[in-house]
């Protein structure tokens, strides 16, 4: 069986049809899942609207000298780093990853030369 060119021309553009009309059905599902699990978050958030309490930070022993901040999660060592320096870079760090500074918990420091 000969095909001519106008028929293979044909079949190809009908193949392609194809491909983008499910490529379109696959989209649609994935829009319709997407908006179903937005749905299913936004009615499961809605009950707690009030933020969870903070628990409160262990008493600290006044004879060790340093006092963590409140809500702080520990102590950081810091090599070779000022005070100055090391809170910058806390602060950039919850600031790029979004989230609070008071949730990071950072255990060391150290300049790399």
């Amino acid at each position: 069986m000969k095909l001519t060119l106008a028929e293979s021309l044909g079949y190809s553009i009908l193949g392609i049809a194809v491909v983008f009309v499910m490529l379109a059905l696959l989209m649609g599902v994935i829009f319709a899942m997407g908006k179903a699990m937005a749905q299913k978050k936004k009615g499961q958030s809605a009950p707690s609207a009030a933020p969870a309490p903070v628990p409160a930070a262990p008493k600290p022993d006044p004879s060790a000298g340093k006092v963590p901040a409140r809500g702080s999660l520990g102590d950081v060592d810091l090599h070779s780093v000022d005070d100055r320096t090391a809170a910058i870079l806390m602060a950039i760090v919850a600031d790029k990853m979004g989230a609070p500074l008071n949730e990071l918990r950072f255990i060391s420091i150290k300049e790399i030369q």
